[in-house]
């Protein structure tokens, strides 16, 4: 008979042979297994019939009384394979209870899944980091970055999905965009700093949006700072601290985010036949990153909040693509192939040959700066701009005549037959023959 013992009971046969043996008391016995002496005699005297059997719980090696029934779990492993093939065993789990109400532990599935071969087990695999403490205080630092990935599972067109993770809590805000560039991250820094104010410090990688690869400007070196993005830019206005990662592991919060997003994020807009990037925003701020920072935030190790406030800034103006131009004589500047006129009650003193600064603001409005005012501006039409025609092929840039009345090319003058460069000695005398 084999038979299996934990290493507590092993002590427990130990104490009880030298009990019987007369070693040691039954207080004694009782002070070495680390319970009451009633037990102890209790113990003692189911020793003497059954020997080390009566140590060992009744129960070992019996199914659970809690174990799910085999027909249940035969459904549930059916289920699974019908439409959660590709669900891992917790999210598989989830959405049995969700939508079938059949509730099954997730190793218990995730057992049933491997013998079915619907879940390979994945290899542990050490790999050496340095740890880093998260920040004590909600609003310390925000890790900033974005996941390009198959979201719609070819349903809709290709998006990517920008997230802003607090370092110490966890808590993230996220958003999917058409493209990852400077306006949709500035768009994101605006509802985040709507939301919950200015952080201290933003975590980013070395996308090109974030660091640029130049030497300062003029005016960037005599301020003292470095050659900066759009948005470098707008969080030196803000007083935000821009920290950049040297390699992903360094933001492992995002990163492990968007490997738990890019296989649970991508099933559950499976599940909901989402394909839109306007649907999956509402998904995910209405369903997603509530259940987000419901189940996998953690509190801050201080309870104070570093965000600040907004009091002072504007927002709109800061978090804009901005600029310079010089105001020429005629007090006109040029800006993306077009001119605008500053207007008469802007044109102030001594405003010619001078910088002002154009923003684009995330509206799509055009505002010019100078002397730290806002300036109004007027557009000036293209000086002979004409239409092109409807058929045909399109005229030069500016003309106003079609092809049909443009002058033909004259034709080179021939020369009459007694011309001197007939003659021979001309010929040879102009091309040395």
């Amino acid at each position: 008979m084999k038979l299996l013992m934990s290493h507590r009971e092993r002590n427990y046969s130990k104490v009880l042979e030298q009990l019987e043996q007369g070693q040691l008391t039954r207080a004694q016995a009782a002070e070495l297994m680390g319970c009451g002496e009633r037990h102890v005699s209790r113990l003692r005297g189911a020793y003497r019939l059954q020997g080390d059997v009566a140590l060992v719980h009744g129960l070992r090696g019996k199914p659970s009384n809690r174990r799910l029934d085999d027909q249940e779990l035969q459904r549930a492993v059916d289920l699974v394979a019908a439409h959660y093939a590709d669900f891992g065993p917790t999210l598989a789990a989830e959405k049995l209870a969700e939508r079938h109400g059949l509730r099954v532990s997730r190793e218990r599935l995730r057992q049933a899944m491997i013998a079915r071969g619907l879940w390979q087990p994945k290899p542990r695999r050490a790999s050496h980091r340095q740890w880093r403490e998260r920040k004590a205080c909600y609003g310390q630092m925000v890790q900033m970055d974005s996941s390009e990935h198959d979201w719609f599972e070819d349903r809709g067109e290709p998006c990517e999905l920008i997230l802003m993770i607090d370092d110490a809590t966890s808590a993230a805000t996220m958003r999917f965009v058409p493209a990852d560039n400077s306006e949709a991250n500035l768009r994101m820094l605006y509802e985040y700093l709507q939301s919950h104010g200015r952080p201290l410090a933003l975590y980013t990688d070395k996308a090109s949006h974030f660091v640029v690869n130049r030497p300062g400007s003029v005016s960037e070196q005599l301020e003292g700072r470095e050659a900066q993005t759009q948005i470098g830019r707008a969080l030196w206005e803000l007083d935000i601290e821009l920290i950049i990662a040297h390699s992903p592991q360094a933001k492992g919060r995002v990163e492990r985010f968007f490997g738990t997003a890019q296989d649970r994020l991508v099933k559950e807009l499976r599940l909901e036949q989402i394909g839109t990037i306007d649907a999956a925003n509402e998904f995910i701020q209405q369903h997603y990153q509530p259940w987000w920072n419901g189940t996998h935030t953690v509190a801050a190790a201080s309870p104070a909040d570093a965000h600040r406030s907004l009091e002072g800034f504007d927002l709109p103006a800061i978090l804009s693509h901005q600029e310079p131009r010089q105001v020429q004589n005629d007090y006109t500047i040029s800006y993306h192939n077009q001119r605008y006129q500053i207007l008469p009650q802007s044109q102030l003193p001594n405003l010619r040959k001078t910088k002002v600064t154009v923003q684009v603001r995330l509206d799509g409005s055009l505002w010019v700066w100078g002397k730290g005012q806002a300036l109004q501006v007027a557009m000036i039409p293209a000086a002979g701009a004409a239409a092109a025609p409807a058929v045909g092929l399109r005229p030069p840039s500016g003309a106003a005549e079609t092809q049909a009345q443009v002058a033909p090319k004259p034709k080179g003058h021939k020369p009459a037959p007694d011309h001197p460069w007939r003659k021979p000695n001309t010929r040879a005398y102009l091309f040395g023959r």
